[in-house]
């Protein structure tokens, strides 16, 4: 079955690396549209995954994490709209030079061919790729989870349809709808179809798809994701920042899932960020200091500073300095998104500088980080590798690029 949709996928690639700009943006546009049109569907199917989660007593917030409903749907088709909206970056030129004999060189931005995407539990991931990958030339395989095969199946349906009625090849989408472990294993190896795997979701399958894949990974990471605020924070801004962060949707990557305060502001900050918390519910595991300040806070163990909780739990760590909180950022997070909140431009200057992470903040929320906030109507993942891409990948993430040479008979000596 691979193999087959491995063929398939090549061939489509072939069609849509030769697609112009209006058909690929109406095209986007129209299942947009679908998408929204056939809603009840799409929630109707999105159910039966709901209620096996349930069965399976799978937790809150990636029951959220996987649940469809009418503003996640009219994200799913706004974030298409956007991708249609934003320049196509294939066929540009970049770099031509002349070089002394007279040949004109320069990079020329193409399709990378076959994209493989292997996730969990995220039903708008299917969208979301879809839309980037067609935009900019791909074909896509996507393998998603278990927990989300209903409604993964229905979107990726609504989304053939409609590129058939657009006279596309409907295999500019392809869903495997075996989620078993060996399928995957096998995708991880297909080798000559696909050209670039991405994995999308926990710890677990990113390690797995990075261990065993023969095709070349984009590692994209999982979010332990930190606010640090510092001495010379504005106390009001840094709760309502550490409450947005935290809280506003438990089980994605950009999530704050830890906090560093500086001792200055400790007995201040600790009371007003424990009530803000505990109003929403969530568990403080701190160290000895934090809970000399607040009782609420229960023992931290040393596991808890590198923890992405998808939970209402957070962590909260009391240093003496900005060199502390950037060290201990450092050390446990996971390269994705870290914010400092200060009125102090050099803490400010010195913490952008200094920590090691794809996205780096003053005085905002985590929650930022996220293709549509970007400005790239969605992303494929967020990368935390420091090569080729990093961040939220948008169109030119999906690309490579090939040297294009101009001559008028050069031949080499």
């Amino acid at each position: 079955m691979l193999e087959l949709l491995g063929k398939n996928a090549k061939k489509a690639a072939t069609m849509l690396g030769k697609a112009g700009v209006d058909e690929k943006n109406q095209a986007l546009l129209a299942v947009a549209d679908a998408l929204e049109k056939r809603k009840d569907y799409l929630i109707e199917e999105n159910q039966k995954d709901i209620e096996n989660a349930k069965r399976n007593h799978m937790s809150e917030a990636l029951i959220d994490r996987l649940a469809v409903n009418d503003s996640r749907i009219a994200g799913m088709a706004e974030g298409i709209r956007q991708v249609a909206s934003l320049e196509d970056p294939i066929g540009s030129v970049s770099d031509m030079k002349k070089r002394p004999n007279g040949l004109m060189i320069g990079k020329k931005r193409v399709p990378i061919g076959v994209i493989g995407i292997i996730y969990e539990s995220r039903p708008n991931v299917t969208a979301d790729a879809f839309s980037l990958t067609f935009k900019t030339g791909n074909a896509v395989i996507l393998r998603g989870g278990s927990d989300a095969i209903y409604s993964n199946q229905a979107i990726t349906k609504v989304i053939r349809e409609t590129l058939e009625s657009c006279k596309i090849t409907p295999d500019a989408i392809q869903l495997v709808t075996d989620t078993s472990r060996e399928t995957a294993a096998k995708m991880m190896q297909m080798n000559g179809y696909i050209d670039v795997l991405i994995p999308r979701g926990g710890a677990g399958l990113i390690r797995s798809v990075v261990e065993h894949a023969t095709v070349p990974v984009i590692e994209t990471g999982t979010g332990n994701c930190h606010v640090y605020v510092d001495k010379d924070a504005d106390l009001s801004m840094a709760v309502r920042i550490i409450d947005n962060a935290k809280t506003q949707r438990l089980g994605t990557c950009n999530t704050c899932e830890s906090l560093v305060i500086h001792r200055d502001i400790a007995k201040e900050a600790v009371p007003a960020i424990v009530s803000a918390l505990k109003a929403k519910a969530i568990e403080i595991r701190g160290d000895e200091e934090s809970r000399s300040i607040d009782s609420y806070i229960v023992p931290a163990s040393e596991e808890d500073w590198g923890t992405e909780y998808l939970d209402r739990i957070i962590s909260m760590k009391i240093v003496d300095s900005i060199d502390a909180a950037i060290e201990h950022i450092n050390y446990y997070n996971t390269k994705h998104s870290e914010a400092i909140v200060t009125e102090n431009y050099h803490n400010a200057q010195k913490f952008l500088d200094e920590i090691d992470a794809a996205a780096v903040y003053v005085n905002a929320s985590t929650r930022f980080t996220d293709g549509f906030e970007f400005g790239f109507g969605a992303e494929i993942g967020i990368s935390t590798q420091k090569i080729h891409a990093r961040g939220p990948m948008g169109l030119e993430a999906l690309t490579t690029t090939k040297f294009i040479i101009y001559g008028d008979g050069q031949i080499r000596e």
